[in-house]
């Protein structure tokens, strides 16, 4: 664990080491444990992952989940129920993986349930807290495990107490005329991280956020921040789109209870189990049954935006990574703002309002 401690805020990095494929982490207990006076010292947090099936849930959604690990485990495994491992996802098709060599083929982890959780549930790389001392705060890890052995996980934490939205401006993102599909915010070719860097050199932030929010008239579409892979943004991800319960019904509960069950009756098989999982979740965290049907319905109904939790804004960290006095957007390897859309847009281009903040 690093710490760098400056005068108006706090910075540390934590290495974790998942448990099992599906783990969650108080992340808040570690902090504590480290700086005690953490929590009391700054009024806010800003907690950051750098991986693609790691995250962390905005506080409000934790609060709503009563701050419980037990509920938030429950929350992300009826997703996790609806993006079942090993289903026929082309992600996890090895040897059509292009970009892989054979050694990487032979590591790599088939793990496309994982991101669709991570997009589906509404999991985030980078979230701003409102410390409060003895709260969890949860790392959730999606695949924490590739075979028996744990993978490495690093997440950074920044302790401030106030923020000054220094600018905010509004950029055309061009899009395809494909009503379904997504584009890569990260991509050279469209030049949005070379402007966005432009622009942290000229406000001089150092360390703070860049927020990037679909303007309020985008309708039908969403972001992320996740691996642009092109079998799983492509295909696995428009499969989803355009039947979200394409992948519980090839794995479905009742489908292996009735294996001589002929493929047009998974549909109605995998309704009957979605039924059965939103029950077990409502059991778990004890909410009230007139909630049951809402959530069905927002499961089954559609467009995906009554599905997935997909996020309308997502938020980058912006640290002094190279020491240099100069703030850089952080993310992962193969982490990527993904802006996604279920509808054809209008002129082929959608807008977002994006906000450059600075901690103090």
């Amino acid at each position: 664990m690093a710490i760098v401690l400056a005068e108006r805020t706090a910075e540390l990095t934590l290495h974790l080491t998942p448990d099992a494929r599906f783990d969650v982490i108080d992340v808040s207990a570690r902090v504590k444990a480290q700086q005690p006076a953490f929590h009391t010292e700054f009024r806010k947090a800003l907690y950051c992952s750098y991986h693609t099936t790691a995250g962390y849930f905005e506080q409000s959604l934790c609060q709503r989940l009563l701050q419980d690990r037990t509920t938030v485990e429950a929350f992300v495994q009826s997703y996790q129920q609806l993006f079942p491992p090993m289903a026929d996802y082309r992600h996890d098709q090895l040897d059509l993986r292009t970009e892989l060599s054979e050694e990487q083929r032979c590591v790599e982890p088939r793990n496309a349930d994982s991101h669709l959780t991570f997009i589906g549930s509404g999991l985030e790389n980078c979230v701003t807290y409102q410390n409060a001392p003895d709260t969890p705060v949860y790392f959730v890890d999606l695949d924490g495990v590739n075979g028996q052995t744990p993978r490495n996980r690093r997440t950074t934490v920044v302790g401030f107490n106030e923020e000054e939205v220094v600018d905010e401006v509004q950029l055309a993102i061009p899009v395809s005329n494909h009503p379904i599909d997504s584009i890569n915010l990260r991509d050279d070719r469209l030049g949005l991280f070379e402007q966005l860097h432009d622009l942290l050199k000229h406000y001089e932030i150092v360390k703070g956020r860049v927020d990037i929010a679909l303007e309020p008239e985008e309708e039908h579409a969403g972001l992320t921040v996740n691996e642009f892979e092109t079998l799983l943004m492509q295909h696995d991800l428009v499969d989803v789109l355009r039947d979200p319960l394409r992948f519980m019904a090839q794995k479905g509960r009742s489908m292996l209870r009735n294996p001589k069950a002929i493929p047009s009756r998974a549909k109605e098989y995998a309704k009957y189990d979605l039924v059965q999982v939103v029950n077990e979740f409502l059991d778990k965290v004890g909410l009230s049954e007139s909630l049951v049907e809402r959530i069905i319905d927002k499961f089954l109904a559609m467009p995906a935006s009554h599905f997935l939790h997909m996020k309308r804004s997502v938020s980058l960290p912006v640290l002094n990574i190279n020491g240099n006095g100069c703030g850089a957007i952080v993310q992962g390897t193969y982490q990527s703002p993904i802006l996604v859309q279920w509808k054809r847009a209008a002129a082929k281009t959608r807008h977002v309002n994006v906000r450059f903040v600075r901690f103090d």
